[in-house]
């Protein structure tokens, strides 16, 4: 006559294995194979995304040699080459022999954007989301299943921002008038108009170094930090949301961990956050809005704790991500692929917002009807625009973000009957 809940499964990353690099090695390989295999159940046509990166490359060719016809791989391009991947998931695609298919698309976000909004239901400002809608479309005309490489950044520090924590960590140990150095050259940076620029990740990094390190690994991945949230919010907001820190979400998982190693800690708290509420999110809302299931076999639980007990140190050798992971595959994979800087799934969006998208979100964001609804100052918000727009600045996502909140606040909030019309 009683419900209870509780919790049946959870992540350890404490108790390591000793094993030699070999062992390691062999056990991924055989772990994740059978996780592929696994996936490969299926009635209908089945295939896979292919980005060129390391995890998706891995499981293409894994589905290579599970299946007895010619995997079906799935590519989406960009004309910006800073953005556009297909050269390496061509190589692949020579390489495992696949039935390949690209496409270059020229995205309009004006026209995608309130689709995207309408299908994801809440406030979602992973760009991402577009290229993830555009191969799910394109693919779902020639299969039904596409397995996927999501799960591999966070099981085996894939991530740039890992590199940041472990220079971090040798940071800590420098004498105090050395840090006094790297703080005031920080400080002497000028403005960066583009993220991707190493002027800009240096002061990005080194903005909140002298934080706390769980404070300062939300700051290097939020979008706004607290004094932007400072600047943005009207007086009402700040009241409203007084004595909620949005960072208090992510120190919880960080403390949940009981992981002595930060690396760790951190890898804990993205695969309990980051992944299930972004990437997942995106993904699957994605492909289930053309009718299309994604399958990821970097996430069977199985493989998943096994990789949990590999001490850090082999995913994140000096400053090499998924060191463990590439040794496991280098023979299995060109060199040219284990070799390739790490790019990511993204859209210029930053461009976008000097260009193309810039009228529209401008009159979107500065319009009479959001100023009104008073969550956050008209002033800054202009500012924001004015300081990206003349190339000051690279203010791309936090435009990003506050555009589709507003666009999801008219639609679900508000219920304005022009903005609920999507075709």
């Amino acid at each position: 006559g009683r419900m209870s809940i509780h919790r049946y499964w959870n992540l350890n990353l404490n108790n390591k294995l000793k094993m030699s690099e070999h062992e390691y090695c062999e056990h991924i390989r055989e772990l994740l194979e059978e996780a592929t295999k696994l996936r490969l159940v299926s009635d209908v046509p089945l295939g896979t995304f292919l980005s060129g990166g390391i995890d998706s490359s891995i499981i293409t060719g894994l589905m290579s040699k599970l299946m007895n016809k010619p995997v079906k791989t799935f590519s989406i391009g960009f004309e910006d080459k800073a953005y556009d991947e297909l050269q390496y998931a061509r190589t692949i695609a020579k390489h495992f022999k696949t039935d390949h298919h690209e496409y270059v698309v020229k995205p309009d976000a004006i026209e995608i954007l309130p689709k995207l909004i309408w299908h994801y239901n809440e406030p979602f400002a992973d760009s991402s989301s577009i290229p993830s809608y555009y191969v799910a479309k394109e693919t779902r005309r020639e299969v039904t299943v596409a397995l996927n490489g999501d799960g591999g950044d966070e099981n085996f520090a894939g991530y740039p921002r890992y590199k940041a924590l472990r220079l971090a960590e040798y940071y800590d140990r420098m004498p105090l008038k050395i840090r006094r150095v790297f703080q005031k050259t920080a400080m002497q940076i000028p403005p960066q108009p583009n993220r991707k620029s190493f002027l800009w990740r240096m002061n990005k990094f080194l903005k909140p170094i002298n934080l706390p390190r769980e404070q300062r690994y939300v700051n290097w991945i939020c979008f706004f930090d607290n004094d932007e949230k400072n600047r943005l919010y009207t007086p009402f907001f700040k009241e409203k949301t007084c004595g909620v820190d949005s960072f208090d979400y992510l120190n919880k998982y960080h403390e949940m961990s009981g992981c002595d190693d930060f690396l760790d800690s951190a890898l804990f708290t993205d695969i309990m956050t980051y992944l299930p509420d972004d990437l997942l999110v995106k993904i699957d809302i994605a492909t289930m809005a053309n009718s299309l299931e994604a399958r990821s076999p970097f996430l069977d639980h199985k493989f998943i704790e096994f990789v949990a007990s590999i001490p850090s140190n082999l995913k994140l050798n000096r400053l090499g991500n998924k060191y463990i992971l590439k040794k496991a595959f280098s023979d299995f994979l060109p060199q040219s692929i284990l070799r390739r800087t790490k790019m990511g799934f993204a859209v210029p969006i930053s461009k976008w917002l000097r260009s193309e998208l810039k009228e529209y979100a401008c009159e979107i964001l500065l319009d009479k009807h959001t100023v009104e609804r008073g969550y956050f100052r008209k002033e800054y918000i202009k500012q924001l625009f004015d300081e990206h727009c003349r190339e000051q600045y690279d203010h791309g996502y936090l435009l990003w973000a506050l555009l589709n909140f507003e666009l999801w606040h008219r639609m679900f909030i508000d219920r304005i009957p022009s903005y609920c019309e999507i075709n």
